[in-house]
């Protein structure tokens, strides 16, 4: 066997494995793998942002969209610290990439170098990401690599996809040792295991028993690609889709029969549908509080009383907040493919039979079209929340990828957009991180250069991680930014509103002690990094400003001011205990 230096094998394994992407940032603790990536730079691209926690946010993003791998690489310290946000944020929504980090020579360990982590044990960075990866590697000779990346490359996307932790020490990056390239892993073979037989007979029999059933769909939906399954069975037997927020877009998010979100800020048919039915089959989704309006029985749901299958590859979910009738462990488009061909072996299951369910569906969509339509096209300054909304449901194409960061127009896009395809609705959901929306989105981008790539983010979350714009600049990334402008940290502000009498402190930005309200020109800071720059106060402007930031195909920020009062109206609820939750504002919960 060749001698091969360990920076030298690493980058040719990610090039075997067809990794395209490294988004990461230099530094000493790393510079010993560079000149390897600097020989398969035409195979294996280093893009650099600004920060490493933005590196981490792209990479997430890319497998969101494409569901495929890349990796990322920072130095020894405070860069490689920089990744445990990014990480907690894939980790919470079964994202995967491989997290190369950096850390002291071996020969240094536990001697308190520059940058050395060694309280309670030496080079003890793996203990950092352990509770925010799937696994953590760290190999510390060079004759160590080649099992380590096989196995952190299969963990990574085996079962529940999750990020995995590659930690090397300087050395290894550059000492020398007979090794060989580990044979493939199977990040391009997904395993699928399928539901037993009799768990698709119980199946069958529950919704044969069923009058009121509804389908719960969640990321496990989107990464299996079950979307035409799911709409197939949807289809076939008529019964009504609720879809959270990492599930929306596998089906289409204008089917009449897709009731969109559940919980405080869901729509009120799925709401209202969720808590009447009297059978629920979850595929690939968790009961989170946020989507199970803090588990209050008769607000969003209503189990143990509702009939409940839940499917998920992973079985830690499976009971972990409503105990399930049937719990099962599968992918999801097997057992989706599994239901369907089972489904004419029991001709009682019929679209007729759940005709009269769906009908007290349709009546709850036409009455929440009622209440809400008529603010879509109020014409404000600042912008109504619904417009917005509303306006770029109509001016971005269908095969958009929509990027959102954590704040409260989160709240609005979860109520009212439709995602017309899968893997183009990007949230940070389980750990709601600010940034991810406003560095996703180029990772996205790199995933699907063909597509048009816009995030729509908050006016706080933007001025996290204003570098976005240069490194869009700099790669020439014609993503737009869309900048929700409340002059507020809105989402906690209005809490301080609904639950402590209005107490404001600490969340509306002004200008020192005036009452001025205040945020910078986005606009003229875009245009001073190189990128494109329009501010919206009218709505009549903002339609025509988004077309022609697509037209232009260069990166761009959109600064749309929007009115700050108006809220979502909550059809669930949603609780911080100790302190009461609140009734919704639409709709009365109904406890089976």
């Amino acid at each position: 066997m060749p001698k091969m230096k360990g920076g030298e094998l690493i980058a040719q394994y990610l090039v075997q494995e067809k990794v395209p992407y490294i988004f990461g940032i230099c530094g000493h603790g790393n510079v010993g793998i560079l000149d390897a990536l600097y020989d398969v730079k035409d195979q294996l691209q280093l893009v650099s942002p600004r920060h490493e926690q933005c590196a981490g946010h792209m990479a997430d993003a890319y497998f969101r969209v494409k569901h495929k791998p890349v990796a990322t690489l920072t130095s020894t310290g405070p860069g490689s610290a920089n990744m445990v946000m990014s990480c907690a944020t894939a980790l919470s929504d079964s994202s995967a990439f491989l997290c190369i980090t950096s850390n002291v020579p071996t020969s240094q360990h536990n001697r308190a170098p520059f940058q050395e982590l060694y309280k309670h044990n030496q080079a003890d960075f793996a203990q950092v990401m352990r509770p925010v990866v799937k696994r953590a590697f760290q190999p510390t000779r060079v004759d160590m690599l080649p099992l380590a990346l096989r196995q952190a490359m299969d963990t990574m996307v085996t079962g529940r996809p999750g990020p995995v932790n590659l930690d090397i020490p300087y050395n290894v990056y550059q000492e020398e040792d007979e090794v060989e390239l580990p044979p493939s892993s199977n990040i391009h073979r997904a395993h699928r295991p399928g539901a037993s037989d009799a768990d698709v007979a119980q199946t069958l029999g529950l919704l044969a028993a069923a009058r009121q059933p509804v389908l719960f769909i969640g990321h496990g939906a989107t990464l299996s690609e079950a979307g035409p399954e799911i709409t197939e069975l949807a289809e076939s037997l008529g019964i009504p889709v609720i879809t959270s927020p990492n599930g929306m877009g596998a089906i289409r998010g204008d089917h009449p029969l897709a009731l969109g979100f559940i919980g405080r800020n869901g729509a009120y048919p799925a709401n209202e549908a969720g808590r009447r039915a009297d059978l629920v089959i979850t595929l690939g989704t968790r009961f989170d509080d946020r989507s199970a309006s803090s588990w209050h029985p008769g607000y969003s749901w209503n189990f143990p009383k509702t009939q409940l299958v839940h499917v998920d590859i992973d079985p830690q979910e499976l009971g972990r907040n409503y105990v399930p009738t049937l719990g099962i462990i599968a992918d999801i488009k097997v057992f989706t493919r599994q239901l369907l061909a089972a489904l004419p072996q029991r001709q009682e299951i019929t679209a007729a039979r759940f005709a009269p369910w769906l009908a007290q569906v349709q009546a709850w969509q036409a009455q929440w079209e009622a209440f809400v339509r008529p603010h879509f096209s109020d014409s404000t300054s600042p912008l109504r929340p619904e417009f917005v909304v509303g306006t770029l449901q109509k001016v971005l194409p269908d095969d958009v990828i929509l990027s959102l960061d954590s704040g409260v127009h989160h709240n609005w896009f979860m109520q009212f957009w439709q995602a017309k395809r899968p893997q183009s609705m990007l949230n940070s959901w389980g750990f709601s991180s600010m940034g991810f929306g406003v560095c996703g989105i180029m990772g996205a981008q790199l995933a699907a250069p063909e597509r048009p790539c816009v995030a729509v983010v908050g006016d706080g979350g933007f001025t996290m991680a204003p570098y976005v714009l240069c490194t869009a600049v700099e790669y020439k990334l014609p993503v737009i930014w869309i900048i929700w402008n409340n002059f507020a940290w809105a989402a906690i502000r209005d809490l301080q509103y609904g639950l402590f009498n209005g107490r404001e402190i600490g969340t509306a930005f002004y200008k020192g002690q005036s009452g001025e309200r205040y945020n910078p020109d986005f606009a003229a800071w875009a245009r001073a990094c190189g990128a494109d720059g329009f501010t919206v106060t009218r709505s009549q402007d903002l339609g025509a400003t988004v077309q022609q930031a697509l037209k232009n195909k260069r990166p761009c920020v959109i600064d749309v001011h929007v009115d700050a009062e108006v809220r979502p109206p909550s059809t669930g609820t949603w609780q911080l205990p100790p302190i009461p939750y609140k009734e919704p504002i639409y709709g009365k919960p109904h406890r089976a």
